[in-house]
């Protein structure tokens, strides 16, 4: 019986019936097969034997064979084409009628976005040194003041006299402000050093940005799964963000202090991988900003917005001027990101700036010579290996130079004894960016700050020597784009000529003075002597062929 509300009659059967039924249908067949076996009736059907071989002109009938074969499929595949033409003809008919009455306003639709897109091609490129600097000024312009990002580890390195003249030469509507960052990575000593030295021209602030900011979606997922006893473990080393309470404060009160009904815009200004993006997440607490390992992540200027009283602006790394020292391009340009220089220049670069025992020290490595020898040890130790065992020095460069980018590294600059003020700082200068910040709330927050923060040996950091302040860019026509080539070139000839790495500072201004006379005539090529140790130990000793000696 037929159920109402169903439309087919259910094809449902019991167990047994179902059985049954089989069972019947086997039967049937196997009588249907007993029969066909008595009248001798096969269903087999024969194979082609194929030409046999004692045929004569076996080779000629099978090419005949194959040739009439290809042209049936030719013949097949040209009708399938001709059925194809004929159904797109018969689309083209039809679809005329209905394009030709809504041409025009298609036609105008189609200009429009092709000269949308040519606009766009035509600006200029985001990874451009053009854009960057553009959007550098807009947020110079839009900011009424301005934080200048410093790394602690090289706060003078980091510092951009360009960036700092452009915002005095606004007047006294707007304010510099100095952030040392990354604080964790410094000795606490340097730190306080470093503090009253920029004090002198800029008030200082102190911060430690949280490394492991997620979203708020992340956050409330997390919530519900973890219980509060698991709380603990968010208060780690890289979690931990100090001195933003400080920070938010001070802009608050000097957004009051204003007493103007417009938010107080603040921008964040400096060099690629200073931790400008990361200062703006951990006073947010959440994900604002996108934040990257490798250098200038950030491309656009970006608005934050923190209270009703205080908006952030985010802006991309200031160019480094290709006039800059070598060790100040490898740390601050984005020359390697851009395929303009190695790593392995970069990284050679780098070591010539630092102790060789506390490299050795750092990453656990033995002796090593020559900067391809390092990257081969740190390979092995790593585990960056190629295929038949290969050491990956490629990879071991990238990971080495990101340690001294990234906030992983702990290595420190000393504060220069006879320092100076720069010529644009003037004691008129000084007052005027003072007045108006409460710089007792300042010192107070920065003591806090200290007293919170884990800071590390000095013993275990490196010492660096520091090339002073970077020149930056802020417009893209004083790039000059042959002058550097060619000064790079001859640099990483004269750094790839020294055989050795310099164990202390002092000897690496000794290197340097040879250098300068390789500059001087570039047509005479000195080659400095290879120092060879001859003695006992080394006879006896190590009596194993060194590959290293001949191929280098």
């Amino acid at each position: 019986m037929k159920r109402p509300k169903l439309r087919k009659a259910s094809k449902r059967l019991s167990c047994s019936k179902r059985y049954k039924i089989q069972k019947k249908v086997r039967e049937h067949n196997r009588k249907l097969k007993k029969e066909a076996k008595k009248k001798g009736l096969k269903k087999s059907v024969k194979k082609d034997p194929g030409v046999p071989n004692s045929a004569p002109f076996k080779e000629e009938v099978l090419r005949e064979a194959e040739q009439r074969r290809l042209q049936i499929e030719e013949e097949k595949e040209r009708q399938r084409q001709a059925k194809k033409e004929e159904r797109a003809q018969k689309r083209k008919k039809e679809k005329e009628p209905a394009a030709k009455e809504a041409e025009p306003s298609a036609k105008k639709a189609r200009k429009g976005t092709t000269a949308n897109n040519s606009e766009k091609h035509s600006a200029t490129n985001k990874n451009s040194a053009q854009h960057l600097c553009a959007e550098l000024n807009k947020v110079i312009e839009a900011s009424d003041v301005v934080i200048e990002v410093l790394d602690a580890r090289d706060p003078l390195g980091c510092r951009c006299p360009e960036v700092e003249e452009a915002v005095l030469l606004k007047g006294s509507d707007k304010k510099l402000l100095l952030a040392l960052t990354k604080i964790d990575l410094v000795p606490k000593e340097n730190v306080e050093k470093w503090i009253e030295c920029l004090q002198r021209e800029f008030p200082v602030v102190v911060f430690k940005a949280s490394t492991k900011i997620q979203d708020k979606t992340v956050k409330a997922k997390r919530r519900r799964k973890i219980t509060a006893s698991n709380e603990v473990l968010d208060q780690s080393k890289a979690a931990a963000c100090f001195g933003n309470d400080c920070l938010t404060e001070l802009l608050t009160a000097y957004a009051a202090k204003t007493q103007s009904e417009a938010v107080l815009k603040v921008g964040v200004v400096g060099f690629p991988n200073v931790g400008k993006s990361s200062l703006i997440n951990s006073l947010k607490g959440m994900m604002a900003c996108h934040v990257g390992v490798t250098k200038g992540t950030t491309r656009n200027m970006q608005e934050v917005h923190m209270s009703k009283t205080v908006k952030m602006i985010d802006s991309p790394g200031v160019v480094a001027a290709p006039s800059n020292p070598a060790a100040s391009m490898a740390l601050r340009s984005l020359q390697v990101e851009e395929g303009q220089e190695s790593v392995m220049d970069a990284v050679n670069t780098l070591l010539k700036q630092c102790d060789k025992s506390q490299v050795m020290l750092q990453y656990n490595i033995p002796d090593f010579r020559n900067s391809l020898e390092f990257l081969t040890l740190l390979a092995k130790k790593r585990g960056y290996l190629q295929k038949g065992g290969v050491p990956n020095t490629e990879q071991a460069a990238n990971t080495f130079l990101t340690d001294w980018t990234g906030a992983k590294l702990s290595y420190h600059c000393k504060v220069p004894g006879n320092y100076s003020l720069p010529i644009y700082m003037t004691d008129a200068v000084v007052t005027e960016m003072q007045n108006g910040w409460d710089l007792d709330k300042v010192r107070a927050g920065n003591k806090e700050t200290l007293k919170g923060v884990k800071f590390p040996n000095l013993a275990s950091s490196m010492i660096f020597v520091s090339r002073g302040p970077t020149a930056g860019l802020l417009r893209a026509l004083a790039i000059p784009e042959e002058q550097p080539s060619a000064e790079n070139a001859q640099q990483h000839n004269n750094q790839e000529e020294e055989p050795e790495l310099t164990e202390e500072s002092h000897e690496t201004e000794e290197l340097e003075e040879p250098q300068k006379t390789v500059k001087d005539k570039p047509k005479q090529v000195h080659f400095p002597p290879a120092p060879v140790d001859i003695s006992l130990s080394t006879v006896y000793t190590d009596d194993a062929y060194d590959f290293n000696t001949d191929f280098k």
